[in-house]
């Protein structure tokens, strides 16, 4: 038995954690703030560490200390692998596409500029394949864990479908200012496609590889194109 008696108790105690986290993450652990006194790739895996802690192991420790019943309540925000096979299909579906919207995406100045987001990450494969990880697990886990998990479905079942797709993308695509601009105009439609695929497969766990496939995928072009450069210099 948990420490509060509902499933809507435990989602109002993480909202309201959820209120101080997203000042603290925008302020004193955010990217800008961090890279004033450190080296890009240290800089950028103390940004995913931190993310990682505050928007999923302090909402999971909620949920596992305060939930009636946790796995049950960790099922209904999308931890799990909901309808498994309606997901990986979309899944496999999704990768490619998502493949060549990383390499077309790399070839934006803009996404040159922006990506990799630690440049130190671009100086062999060993620190950027460690860099890659704490990205994939540190930041896209908890990225989607956080918007499509915490912040969708329990919309999805108090408001409807397509209010919690407009809040969950309209916050995500919000976090996003200072990027590029096709970057922001991709979050939009990303929020709303992922939504929905979080919605059908009852999983962000699909997300969290299509939304990292893009991602990694962009930088990953980009490293080798820098060391291409490096060897035909």
């Amino acid at each position: 038995m948990g420490l509060l008696s509902s499933a809507e108790a435990v989602r109002n105690v993480l909202y309201l954690y959820l209120a101080a986290a997203f000042p603290v993450m925008m302020t004193v652990f955010h990217h800008r703030t961090l890279l004033r006194k450190r080296g890009d790739y240290r800089a950028f895996l103390l940004y995913f560490t931190a993310f990682f802690a505050l928007f999923l192991t302090v909402p999971a420790l909620i949920i596992l200390i305060a939930a009636p019943d946790p796995l049950a309540f960790l099922a209904s925000i999308g931890f799990t692998a909901g309808r498994a096979g309606r997901g990986l299909l979309i899944t496999a579906a999704s990768v490619p596409v998502a493949l060549l919207a990383a390499v077309f995406g790399s070839r934006d100045p803009a996404m040159k500029a922006q990506y990799p987001f630690s440049k130190e990450a671009c100086a062999g494969p060993k620190k950027f394949i460690l860099y890659e990880t704490s990205y994939l697990f540190f930041y896209y886990l908890s990225w989607e864990f956080l918007f499509r998990g915490i912040l969708f479905f329990p919309l999805v079942a108090t408001v409807g479908l397509i209010p919690a797709l407009a809040v969950e993308t309209m916050i995500s695509t919000v976090y996003h200012f200072g990027h590029p601009d096709t970057e922001i105009l991709a979050a939009l439609g990303g929020g709303l496609i992922f939504g929905l695929i979080a919605y059908t497969t009852g999983s962000f766990l699909y997300t969290v590889v299509i939304h990292a496939v893009v991602g990694i995928g962009t930088d990953s072009v980009l490293y080798y194109r820098h060391h291409r450069r490096g060897r035909d210099a």
